[in-house]
Order: structure tokens, then C-alpha cells, then sequence
């Protein structure tokens, strides 16, 4: 019997329709089925491995699908850790200042527009800066965290940054200010709860000088005094356009200089000076002494914040012998080639006498009671034209009101009132006693006489060039030709002989006066030291005041403080450094045209030897003195 060869695979019958998949030997077997030349036959699967097989397929796939969310959950995590920590990090709070630190600045718009002077100098400005701000509910110990910012920032109060940095509120601020090492070092600290902020702050790049008309703002930008405070509303709206100043920088610090050194030399306690022009009224420089810096209000006394060109009121002393002699020429009743004035015995009004000091105990003629400041001349003068019409014409030169300025601190002149207003007043007056003034209401009152007639109010924003300003005539025309002259032969004959400037014709009219007590009456060695003017004469430009607060006699005055030694000296200063830079050329101080025209006679001849009538017209009464006035020129 023949062996049968194996079916073939083919030959299996199937089984429900389905073939079944052949089984594969283990490999040992295959191995041995090859080693012995035969052909390993296929085994067959069973059933429910197949099943096993596929449900381990579908997890595989479900496992990849489980893997690659859990990827992309964590991908996202760790890009959102990236995005806090590095890219925009919120905590913690040195790491974001570093951040901070070391990134480039950005654009920080100005909250409040610049000023500038006359020329585009710029005079105050907005700058950013970095405030150090505080969360105390987030600060466990007040006083480490106060220790550790005092090694960084010493000039800090401890306690009261202890006091500072404690209770319940979520915001405080510890400085306004911080220079960017200081920033570094507080962000090398590293405390939590302490933060930056982007501020902005005020800074005056002159320092001191204009301190007093440009003013200050509080810490949070608003307008305190001066032009900052006048001006608050168009400094915070119209930012993109500067607030341009009538002053020039350049005179404004030549003035300044003359008066401090002034000061410095005569031992005062103050002074003040202003410079305006002639023909526009406008500022071109104002000065108070003391001053301040005005980045640093904080440290300024009251004195130095004071303003004694508007605010502080002083008799005027014999610079008001101008405006007497300007009434008197516009009034008619003294004529300035022909009157003569009795100064040859003192004047008697109940217990008060009134001298000249260093007086020349003779007649005067016109020329010669300002030359010589004459109070007796003044006051005869004054006689002329009587009480009410000298306070119409001083109310005509704005000395009874306060005076028109952009500024706030300006104070109201101290004055007898209409109904006070007696002979006793009227003579005192005339020489500038018994009425206190501002210095500004002295030099533009003056400017006016001096500019052919015309007050104008003075201000301190820079004018359009060739516009000629609104104001209202005072005197004529020829009345101030002739002022012109007589303040001209104070500076070359009279006692403002030290101001001369050669080639400036400079003019005006010294003035001493005693200062007054809190109570009334006049102290003893007290006093202010003035001069008033205007040049050049032959065609005024500028006029000029300096003013010196109770200066003391030196060894280069030979023992005197008055204005002729004290306020003259500082206008010649004043105007040999300010005249260059104004544009102004220095004529030959011998041109006989020019001196012509700038020039009057002491004793013009064909003066009567007799007083006028009107000069004579009220005798003062005579009594017996008990107390005795002379006020210096």
C-alpha cells in the first residue's frame, strides 16, 4: 500500500464559508523540518487569538491618540509657564522690573505742554520717570522692607516709611523720583510687593533763574504758582504747543547776578530787579532774591518763595519824585526851564518835620530838586497841583490798583483812602512816603513816563513783532521829552552818577526810604535802596529797576547805604551786560546831537530868582517838631 502524500493546503475543507489562516510551526520545529529536507507545513490560528490580536490593534490606536492630547495639553502648559515667566512675566515682581529695566524706552507723551523764553530757550519741561509704589498687604514685615529700600534710598524717613509700608491699603507710593541706579538696586532686593511705575515730572532746566515767574506744580502735575498755575489749563491741552514767555534767559541771568552780588556786597536781606521793554511792556526779565531752585520746592523757605516784585510792597522813596515832577509839567503848574522851589528851611506839619538830606538849604531850581532829590522841592511842587489831582494823576499811573501781570501773586498797593487823603499826605506822598508800591507798579509807571506817555499793562508773554500794544496816555508827548532830559541829568549830574553805562545814555531817579514796622512807623538803620530808569534816553528801549532790602553800609561806600551807592552801582552792572545782548550799539557819549537832545541845564537860564506863585501857594503850617524825616536820594 502506497503511502498517501499529505493534502495540500487547497484540499482542506472549509468550514462555514471562511478559510482559516495557516498556523505557522515554532521555530524550533521549521528548523528541524529544514535540517532533515522536508517542507515545514503551516499551523492554523485559532479563532479567538484573532480576536485578541484585533482588540490589541484598537487599543494601540486609541493609546496613540490618548498620547498625542496629553502632548499637545502639556505643549500647551509649558508654552503658558513660558509666556508668565519669561515673555510677559507677571510674578515675580523682580523679574518683571529687570525685565523692565533692561528693555528699551518707550514713548512717554508729555501730560503738560513746555515753556520757553523769548528765543526758545526752554525754561520747563515734562519729563518720564520711574515712581517706587508699594502693595502693604503683601508685605509681611514693614520694617525689614524699610530697612532693606534705606540701604538703596538712605534720605528716606525709617518711620515713617514703617508707617508708610503698613496697614490694610493695596497702594502707597515711597518716592516719586528714582534715578536708574537706584532702580537697579531696589530691583536687586527683590521684594514682593514692591513695584514701578511710569510718572512724569516737572523739570526747570535754568534752575533758579525765573523761578519766581514760571512757579511750580504739586506732584501730580497741577499748577501751583507763577505761569504754571495761570496758565494750568492751556499747559494740559495744548501740548504739542509751547508757552512762549516774553523773558530773555540771557537777561534774566545778568540780572539776577547784578542783584545778588549787590546784595551780597551791601549785606542785604533781599532785593529785586526787573527789566522791561519801554515800548511793549514786556518782561524781559524779574527777579526776587532770595531765590529757590526750582526743582526742589520742597526745600524753599517762605522767604524764598516770596516774590518781592509783585507781592512785596515798599515805599517808593525819592523814585517817586518822577511822577511829582511829571504832574507838576502836566498840569502846568511848574515849568521845568523857570520854576524854583524854597529848600532853605525845613517844612513843619504838627510833630513831624520834613529835610532834605544833605540838603543844599537854598531855592532849587526845577532841575536841581531831582538832581539833588530834594523833598522840600518835591513837596512844593506838589502844592502846585494839590491833593485830589495828585491821586487822579497817581490813580492815572496805576499806583492805587493792583497791577495787570500773569502771574497770581500780586498784591494790592497800601494807599490812604480818598477821604484821607490830606495836604499831609499830598507833600509825603510826593517824595514817595506814606504810600507803599510794588516794584513793578514803580518801573512801569516810570517806563511810561519815559516812552512819550503811554501806560501799557506789562506782561509776560512774548508779543508779535511790530504789533504795537493798546494803552492809555498819562502825559504828552512833550511832557515826556523834558522827563526824559530831567532823568538823564540825574545819571550825569545827580545822585545816579555810579549807573552811567558810557554810550547808553542811561536815565532815572535814585531812591531811599526807610522801611516800616509791622506795627506802623519807620526802624531805625533799616531801609530799601532803589533806582528806577530807562535807556538809551535819545530813543528809551528798555526800562530798568533794582532794588536792594535794607543793605548795610561797607568800607568801599565810605559808610553810606543809600540807593546812589548801593542801587546805582548794580544798574550800571546790569545795563553794561544786558545792552550787547539786547542789540544795542554804545553811541559817542560826545555826539552833540545826542547830548543835545538828552540834556537840560541845573540852573536853566532866565530862571526867575523869585518862587513861581503856584509853587508858593500853600504854606505849610508851623508848629513845633518832635520828630524829624529826611529821606535820602
Amino acid at each position: 500500500m502506497h503511502d498517501l502524500p499529505p493534502p495540500s493546503p487547497d484540499s482542506v475543507p472549509q468550514r462555514g464559508g471562511h478559510l482559516r489562516q495557516p498556523a505557522m510551526l515554532p521555530h524550533d520545529e521549521v528548523m528541524d523540518l529544514r535540517v532533515a529536507g522536508q517542507r515545514p507545513a503551516s499551523a492554523r490560528i485559532p479563532q479567538p487569538d484573532l480576536l485578541r490580536r484585533a482588540q490589541l490593534e484598537k487599543s494601540r490606536g486609541r493609546l496613540v491618540v490618548a498620547a498625542l492630547g496629553f502632548g499637545a495639553l502639556f505643549l500647551a502648559v509649558a508654552l503658558k509657564l513660558a509666556d508668565a515667566t519669561l515673555l510677559d512675566p507677571a510674578q515675580p515682581v523682580r523679574l518683571q522690573a529687570a525685565l523692565r529695566a533692561v528693555a528699551p524706552p518707550t514713548e512717554h507723551p508729555a501730560s503738560r505742554a513746555p515753556i520757553t523764553d523769548r528765543n526758545g530757550e526752554m525754561l520747563a519741561m515734562s519729563l518720564p520717570i520711574t515712581a517706587l509704589t508699594a502693595n502693604p498687604r503683601v508685605l509681611h514685615n514693614p520694617a525689614e522692607v524699610a530697612d532693606k529700600l534705606r540701604t538703596i534710598l538712605p534720605q528716606l524717613d525709617r518711620e515713617k516709611l514703617i508707617e508708610r509700608l503698613s496697614g490694610d491699603r493695596g497702594f502707597v507710593y515711597i518716592t516719586r523720583s528714582l534715578t536708574p541706579r537706584e532702580q537697579q538696586g531696589i530691583i536687586n532686593l527683590g521684594i514682593a510687593g514692591v513695584d514701578f511705575e511710569h510718572a512724569e515730572r516737572r523739570y526747570y532746566p535754568q534752575g533758579r533763574a525765573g523761578v519766581h515767574v514760571l512757579g511750580n506744580v504739586d506732584v501730580d502735575g497741577k499748577g501751583l504758582s507763577g505761569i504754571e498755575r495761570s496758565f494750568d489749563e492751556r499747559l494740559r491741552t495744548e501740548l504739542g504747543k509751547p508757552l512762549r514767555l516774553s523773558l530773555d534767559i540771557r537777561v534774566q541771568l545778568a540780572l539776577r547776578d547784578a542783584v545778588h552780588d549787590a546784595i551780597a556786597s551791601f549785606n542785604g536781606i533781599g532785593g529785586a530787579g526787573v527789566v522791561l521793554d519801554i515800548n511793549t511792556a514786556e518782561v524781559l526779565g524779574m527777579v526776587s532774591l532770595p531765590d529757590y531752585d526750582a526743582n526742589d520746592i520742597s526745600e524753599a523757605t517762605a522767604d524764598q518763595r516770596f516774590n518781592r516784585a509783585t507781592v512785596g510792597v515798599y515805599e517808593p522813596g525819592s523814585t517817586f519824585k518822577l511822577l511829582t515832577a511829571a504832574a507838576a509839567l502836566e498840569y502846568g503848574t511848574a515849568n521845568a526851564y523857570s520854576s524854583r522851589f524854597d529848600a532853605s528851611r525845613p517844612m513843619r506839619y504838627g510833630r513831624f518835620t520834613i529835610t532834605d538830606y544833605k540838603g543844599k538849604n537854598r531855592w532849587l531850581s526845577f532841575p536841581e530838586v531831582l538832581a539833588y532829590s530834594s523833598n522840600l522841592g518835591a513837596a512844593h511842587m506838589a502844592m502846585g497841583f494839590g491833593p485830589e489831582r495828585q491821586r487822579e494823576f497817581l490813580k492815572n499811573a496805576g499806583m492805587l490798583s493792583r497791577v495787570s501781570l500773569e502771574v497770581p501773586e500780586r498784591a494790592l498797593p497800601l494807599v490812604p483812602p480818598a477821604s484821607s487823603w490830606k495836604e499831609i499826605n499830598m507833600v509825603t506822598i510826593s517824595y514817595g512816603h506814606g504810600i507803599s508800591v510794588t516794584p513793578m507798579h514803580v518801573v512801569n509807571g516810570i517806563s511810561a513816563i519815559a516812552n512819550g506817555g503811554i501806560l501799557r499793562e506789562p506782561t509776560l508773554l512774548a508779543q508779535p513783532p511790530g504789533v504795537e500794544r493798546p494803552g492809555r496816555r498819562i502825559v504828552s508827548e512833550q511832557t515826556s521829552a523834558t522827563m526824559r532830559k530831567l532823568m538823564r541829568l540825574v545819571v550825569t549830574d545827580g545822585s545816579a552818577r555810579s549807573a552811567e553805562v558810557p554810550g547808553y545814555f542811561l536815565g532815572g531817579k535814585t531812591g531811599t526810604a526807610q522801611k516800616t514796622g509791622p506795627r506802623g512807623g519807620y526802624l531805625m538803620n533799616q531801609r530799601i535802596a532803589a533806582l528806577v530808569g530807562a535807556f538809551p534816553m535819545y530813543a528809551p528801549r528798555y526800562a530798568l529797576y533794582v532794588m536792594i532790602d535794607n543793605p548795610q553800609a561797607n568800607a568801599r561806600s565810605h559808610g553810606y547805604a543809600t540807593a546812589g551807592w548801593v542801587a546805582a552801582p548794580a544798574a550800571h552792572t546790569v545795563v553794561s551786560r544786558i545792552a550787547p545782548v539786547l542789540g544795542l550799539v554804545p553811541e559817542d557819549p560826545n555826539n552833540p546831537a545826542l547830548v543835545s537832545a538828552t540834556s537840560i541845564p541845573l540852573q536853566p537860564r532866565g530862571a526867575p530868582s523869585a518862587p513861581v506863585a503856584n509853587s508858593a501857594a500853600r504854606a505849610p503850617v508851623v508848629s513845633p517838631a518832635t520828630s524829624t524825616r529826611a529821606a535820602a536820594p
